[in-house]
């Protein structure tokens, strides 16, 4: 399962956060559909270069979120979730996305007017990326 989710060291956000993070975007966005098997523990943290317990507390926390589900002997799998949550997620992953923009831009003094023509400029980049142009 290569390139599940990425990490950065640099970054100053914790690794295991990461990791929850990566697996919460691949749930809301439906490209890890109810009953798709995540890496194993050890797999993942084999993949990453990370200690294995820096992956469990990730996957513990999903698990406890309702994004995972452990069955035992057989693996770690996406839980079936109502569509609230799943909108919920969207919500709080777009919002702190948003919010780091919101302080990139006030940092390089950027007005809101700017800062929302590049968001529209990079929207247009993935949507032209999408339907198979070039960046």
């Amino acid at each position: 399962m290569s390139g599940f989710v990425s990490v950065d060291p640099s970054d100053p956000v914790p690794i295991w956060k990461q990791i929850e993070d990566g697996v919460r975007r691949l749930a809301v966005s439906g490209s890890s559909p109810a009953g798709s098997a995540v890496p194993s523990v050890r797999e993942l943290a084999r993949e990453l270069r990370v200690n294995p317990a820096t992956v469990a507390k990730a996957y513990n926390r999903l698990a406890e979120a309702g994004v995972l589900i452990v069955r035992r002997g057989e693996g770690t799998f996406f839980a079936e979730r109502a569509e609230d949550d799943i909108r919920l997620d969207r919500r709080r992953i777009l919002s702190e996305g948003a919010k780091r923009f919101a302080e990139l831009a006030v940092m390089v003094h950027a007005g809101r007017a700017e800062a929302a023509g590049e968001l529209d400029r990079a929207f247009g980049v993935m949507e032209s990326n999408e339907d198979g142009g070039e960046a």
